[in-house]
């Protein structure tokens, strides 16, 4: 497991190093380090209880900090409270006023600050506008559908004019199509405001449609860290392979490592490959293929890697269809276009371009694998 480590970075908007969070005898996050730059849009993704949302709970000042320390622009947040720092927070289900207008919802924090009422408005419109829900505004809470409620919950956030804005799962109560449409809305929004959002959710989907940069978390530890691409292409080990989109993995045994080349014997024989900087000779390692990645070809001699096996499932996903192989004992699932003529029984030969092949530190994860 990787705690990717990142350098203290000159003109990072946050910077938390060596942040722990123990509950009682139970550590929920390991001292994790990470920066959030300016104009950023970051996304801490992991399954439920990897201890993101605890991240963003200490950020935000509603949890304390058991150890390490979180840095706003050189000024340190341990010891200030929750609307004492110049952050806000959307959460998942919005928390509203119902007893308030829109206006006065989006109004509300600044009227706490007891600016002059002609600012307050000001802003409001602008906000409103921003979210375009400027026709709402004399609407309540119970008259918004799910999406505008978001859209007000947002407004209410960024109106206060904070340096980071943050965003517990806020489209998980959403519909799909919803989701889909307020993604684009939400990274389009980060982009207008010029501002750093650091978004928390456990799905890779949504994380890739909107990050500039993902922060993967495991059991309280930062797996990796990078871009989408990055991520996606090259996983820092097994666990980020098989999280984010489901990747194949062949455990095998390392027969050599070099100069970020490694070679691996699996189920699919000897390969040799691009490896990810933890993998060694004696640990535990993986091949790792995407199922986009496996094409059907007609010259094996062709592909560093390729394999003959039989077709077990074929699963319909409009595009594209599923298809898993088995060779060897080892089932592998392998999207393929609908011209590629497939049946379950039929024999296949596929193969997989060099570039596309990478060997990553770690076992498949339990549970994890083909269909």
């Amino acid at each position: 497991m990787s705690n990717t480590k990142v350098p203290p970075a000159s003109g990072a908007l946050l910077e938390a190093r060596g942040l722990i969070k123990d509950y009682g005898s139970f550590r929920a996050v390991h001292g994790v380090d990470f920066d959030i730059p300016d104009n950023c849009f970051v996304t801490i993704l992991g399954p439920s209880g990897c201890g993101k949302t605890t991240i963003l709970r200490m950020i935000g000042g509603f949890e304390s900090v058991s150890g390490g320390s979180l840095v706003l622009r050189d000024d340190p947040l341990m010891g200030v409270m929750p609307y004492e720092r110049p952050i806000n927070t959307v959460f998942q289900n919005y928390a509203l006023f119902p007893h308030l207008r829109v206006a006065d919802n989006v109004a509300f924090g600044l009227k706490l600050r007891k600016l002059p009422a002609d600012e307050v408005d000001r802003r409001v419109d602008r906000a409103l506008e921003t979210v375009k829900m400027q026709s709402m505004a004399s609407r309540y809470p119970s008259q918004l559908s799910g999406g505008q409620q978001q859209r007000v919950a947002l407004a209410r956030a960024f109106v206060n004019e904070p340096e980071l804005l943050l965003l517990d799962e806020p489209l998980g109560a959403l519909d799909l199509k919803m989701r889909r449409h307020m993604q684009v809305e939400l990274k389009d929004l980060q982009q207008r405001l010029a501002m750093s959002f650091l978004y928390v959710t456990h799905d890779q989907e949504e994380a890739f449609a909107l990050s500039d940069l993902i922060i993967v978390m495991n059991n309280g530890r930062i797996e990796q860290q990078g871009s989408p691409e990055d991520i996606y292409h090259r996983p820092a080990n097994a666990y980020v392979a098989d999280f984010i989109g489901g990747a194949n993995l062949l455990p095998g045994a390392v027969t050599g490592v070099d100069k970020g080349r490694a070679a691996i014997t699996t189920a699919l024989g000897p390969v040799e490959a691009d490896c990810s900087d933890t993998v060694a000779m004696g640990e535990p390692a993986s091949l790792c293929i995407r199922a986009e990645d496996i094409q059907p070809v007609d010259d094996p001699g062709q592909y560093s890697l390729a394999f003959r096996a039989a077709v077990t499932h074929v699963v319909f996903q409009g595009s594209v269809k599923l298809v898993e192989v088995e060779v060897s004992g080892q089932k592998i699932v392998a999207r393929l276009g609908h011209d590629v003529p497939t049946a379950v029984g039929d024999p296949v030969t596929l193969g997989v371009p060099d570039h596309r092949i990478r060997i990553v530190h770690g076992n498949p994860p339990e549970g994890g694998g083909a269909l």
